[in-house]
């Protein structure tokens, strides 16, 4: 390097830092000879040892992140089952009294704090969301989400123990607060490891969770329900357990953009035994000090910066949240609204036999096909617009319909089109962004999608149908909203695009920015 001869050889090292720094760097000392073997390996194709156990394969990661989806989603449907949610205490004029069931009918809840209950785990799921985002710049990911399911473990755990209405909804409150980390941190993991041409078939696979573990958890709450409805919480809590020690006892796994910390500190030791002489990664490392001196807040200020100028994400984010205001209402008020235009005896049956069936085929289609026509964000709007118009046609469609035959056809083609938006949606959240940015793109995009879409619409549409009090107008004014989420994706496919996924963060090297777990290269070997 310090040589002014030209090089005889036109390309010695593979991998050449492109802003060399000028002042000429010391041989690697012998404690740093673990992270130069490490980054050999990288740059010839192969996953570093250390962070690639044997048996951690990148299915077994996926296979892992579903089974925690699902039980966080069981639990939602849970406590929203009649056999664990229960009914409330009625006395008659004659001055008997039903002793009410669940939890509702034990702490004899009005049927609003019975809705606060419900929805009470979107307190703490949208304050904490950003937090563990912003948090992961400083502490490794995959010891977050294990900080994460611990608290859940323990909240829903105190659910089967509380002994009021508050104490039930601070708890749920905390669950919340744990279902944060997850949700912010899953995607990108499952993003970095997943095979280049499946991405969104995995992503797929992950949000396909959602509806089936809903409707599993009104299956579940109704059998345990003989066991008394504390005892749903208290396996909940079993099931998790195991998840929540793994994230601390399994060697810590690194995102893509993210540096890990006690690299940087070990390095720093070995620059000042150098006499001084300042290498590039003891400038990384005092940057960082720097940073975290200056306070969370202000990185979190600039990076929300940073996410609102990005056109691509912000479009992507505001169809997603018109989107999510239908689906919201529709699972909230869609048995309602069948039982009164359809008469439907069992109308919770078949809206929850519909929307889950059409939920996992339609999550796991939208995946396998956006990877079949090449996975761009391009393609991601096309889809999105697509799926979400042909879907609020037949959905519009199926509620003109007098039929009931009619109506379920129609509305089944149609939720399985919207649902065929959960890969690339969250597809386009993550490639829009830089790398470090993705757990807080994830973590504003559910924010978003819940103040804006599914926590407002409920009441909304509450009050529309008790102004006009005609159910099948209210489903059909509430169903031309997907034509408006499908106008706004439309418009993401006309912006310019640039898949930021392979952009390294600023002081990143290759090896950290390279996936930890990669399953073709080792089969390729």
């Amino acid at each position: 390097m310090g040589d002014d001869k030209p090089d005889p050889n036109p390309n010695p090292n593979p991998n050449p830092n492109p802003n060399p720094d000028p002042v000429q760097a010391p041989p690697d000392p012998p404690a740093a000879s673990a992270a130069s073997t490490t980054e050999k390996e990288t740059e010839k194709g192969m996953a570093p040892l250390a962070s690639n156990p044997s048996w951690f394969t990148p299915k077994r990661l996926l296979c892992i992140f579903c089974v925690i989806n699902l039980i966080n989603y069981i639990d939602r449907g849970a406590i929203a089952s009649n056999g664990v949610n229960g009914s409330r205490k009625v006395c008659q004029t004659n001055g008997t009294c039903s002793s009410g069931s669940g939890i509702q009918g034990e702490f004899n809840m009005s049927n609003f704090e019975d809705g606060v209950i419900s929805s009470a785990f979107m307190v703490g799921l949208l304050v904490a969301c950003p937090i563990f985002a912003s948090s992961a710049k400083s502490v490794n990911p995959f010891r977050l989400i294990g900080v994460g399911l611990t608290v859940w473990t323990i909240a829903v755990a105190f659910c089967g123990f509380s002994f009021n209405f508050w104490s039930i909804a601070v708890a749920r409150m905390l669950v919340g607060v744990g279902e944060a980390s997850f949700i912010s941190l899953a995607a990108p993991f499952i993003d970095d490891n997943a095979p280049v041409t499946q991405r969104t078939a995995w992503l797929g696979a992950f949000y396909m969770c959602i509806p089936t573990g809903i409707a599993v958890g009104y299956v579940y709450g109704g059998l345990i329900s003989h066991f008394g409805w504390r005892w749903a919480f208290w396996v909940e809590a079993l099931l998790m357990l195991p998840f929540a020690i793994l994230g601390f006892v399994m060697k810590p796994l690194q995102l893509k953009g993210f540096s890990p910390v006690e690299s940087k500190k070990a390095l720093i030791v070995v620059d000042e035994d150098q006499g001084g002489e300042h290498s590039r990664s003891e400038v990384v490392a005092d940057e960082n000090s720097k940073t975290s001196g200056c306070g969370a807040l202000t990185m979190f200020v600039k990076d929300m910066k940073v996410l609102l100028l990005e056109k691509v994400y912000v479009v992507n984010v505001l169809g997603y949240i018109a989107y999510n205001f239908v689906i919201g209402a529709y699972s909230y008020w869609g048995p309602k609204a069948g039982y009164n235009i359809y008469h439907m005896s069992n109308a919770d049956y078949m809206f929850g036999g519909v929307t889950a069936v059409c939920g996992i085929v339609g999550s796991l289609a939208g995946g396998f096909l956006l990877d079949r026509i090449d996975s761009t964000i391009p393609n991601a709007f096309k889809l999105l617009s697509l799926a979400t118009l042909s879907g609020a046609v037949f959905c519009f469609a199926a509620f003109c319909f007098k039929s009931l035959y009619a109506f379920l056809a129609l509305f089944a083609i149609g939720e399985l089109l919207v649902f065929a938006t959960q890969a690339p949606v969250n597809f386009v959240c993550l490639h829009s962004v830089k790398p470090s940015l993705r757990p807080l793109s994830m973590a504003m995009s559910t924010v978003a999608i819940h103040i804006f879409g599914d926590v407002p619409s409920s009441p909304l549409v509450g009050l529309l149908q008790d102004k006009i009090d005609n159910w099948r107008s209210t489903a059909l004014i509430l169903t031309s909203i997907l034509f408006v989420a499908a106008g706004i994706w439309f418009i993401g496919v006309f912006f310019r695009s640039v898949d930021r996924y392979d952009e390294d963060n600023e002081h990143v090297n290759k090896a950290n920015s390279t996936p930890l777990l990669v399953e073709k290269t080792a089969e390729a070997v």
